[in-house]
């Protein structure tokens, strides 16, 4: 079974970020899990690897396949941060899939994400929720580790 090559977490909330690391790596799904805690840092983090601006031998850098971004954050806030990643190469971003991961329920806020062509899911995450986002992008289910 193929595991992605990387998983970026986007939440200001450290916990959440933490709970949600620890899941990812009992799944058992990526070859690298990196945290932020504000849409800045992910998009400067992503404008580098889009552009190559980095140390190829660096373990710190990898090209996601797959980011769960909160929407509400300090700095820079998912939806900020979204309008951004659309400026960057549509190549480096189609080999990514884009998952609002909120506490939010509002309607609007469920509209915006689909101008962005995102998914939209709700906290907690969970092992049936990655899986059904791997299932539908990846056409591949991937079992999770006990």
């Amino acid at each position: 079974m193929r595991k992605l090559t990387g998983i970026l977490l986007i939440d200001d909330d450290e916990t959440t970020n933490f709970l949600n690391q620890r899941l990812l790596e009992r799944m058992d799904v990526a070859e690298n899990i990196r945290t932020f805690v504000n849409g800045k840092q992910a998009f400067d983090y992503l404008y580098n690897v889009g552009n190559n601006n980095y140390e190829r031998s660096s373990k710190e850098y990898f090209q996601p396949e797959l980011i769960f971004l909160d929407i509400n954050m300090p700095v820079m806030d998912g939806f900020e941060m979204l309008d951004l990643y659309e400026r960057l190469n549509k190549s480096f971003r189609d080999k990514i899939i884009m998952v609002v991961l909120t506490t939010s329920n509002h309607p609007q806020d469920m509209q915006s994400v689909k101008k962005h062509a995102a998914e939209y899911l709700t906290k907690p995450l969970t092992a049936e929720k990655v899986d059904a986002l791997l299932k539908k992008y990846l056409d591949k289910e991937i079992t999770t580790k006990n």
